[in-house]
C-alpha cells in the first residue's frame, strides 16, 4: 500500500522484508552519530509502525513511530539519504508518522533531535499547550 507518491519518491509502510535493507540504509547515519545503533530485533520492531521513502526502487528515507501508550508516541530514526535531502522526503515521512498517530488516537508525539528547526517547520514545538515540556537526564556518556 502506497501512502503518498511524488514525482521522484514514494512513501509506503515498512515491511518485514525491509529489515536488512534498512540496517544497511541507517548504517552511515549511525556511524556519523546521527542515529542510535539498532539491533535486528529493534529494526523489526520499528517496521511495525514505520515508513520508507523509495526512489527508483531504492530506500532513500526512513522514519518510524514507536507507540508507548495512548498518550505518547515517539518519532524515531528519521533519516534521508544525503543525495535526496531537500526534496520533501523527511517532511513526508514525518507527516506519515503523525497521521498514523492520529489514526491510532495517540495524544502526543515527541521527537528527540539535533535538528529542531526541521521539526518546528513540521509543526513540533518545545512546549505543549499548558506549558508541558520534555526534560531529560543522560545516565552515561556513550551509547
Amino acid at each position: 500500500m502506497t501512502i503518498e507518491s511524488h514525482d521522484r519518491f514514494t512513501i509506503r509502510p515498512t515491511r518485514e522484508m525491509d529489515v536488512e535493507a534498512l540496517g544497511l540504509f541507517i548504517a552511515p547515519f549511525v556511524e556519523q552519530g546521527w542515529l542510535l545503533p539498532r539491533t535486528q530485533d529493534e529494526l523489526e520492531g520499528l517496521t511495525v509502525d514505520g515508513f520508507v521513502a523509495e526512489s527508483d526502487g531504492r530506500i532513500v528515507g526512513f522514519a518510524a513511530l514507536e507507540i508507548y501508550s495512548q498518550k505518547l508516541a515517539e518519532l524515531r530514526s528519521l533519516a534521508v539519504a544525503t543525495d535526496h535531502q531537500g526534496r520533501g522526503i523527511g517532511r513526508s515521512l514525518v507527516v506519515a508518522c503523525v497521521e498514523l498517530a492520529k489514526q491510532r488516537h495517540i495524544f502526543e508525539v515527541i521527537a528527540i533531535t539535533s535538528s529542531e528547526e526541521f521539526f518546528q517547520r513540521c509543526g513540533f514545538d518545545f512546549t505543549l499547550p499548558g506549558e508541558k515540556k520534555a526534560v531529560f537526564l543522560q545516565t552515561r556518556e556513550t551509547y
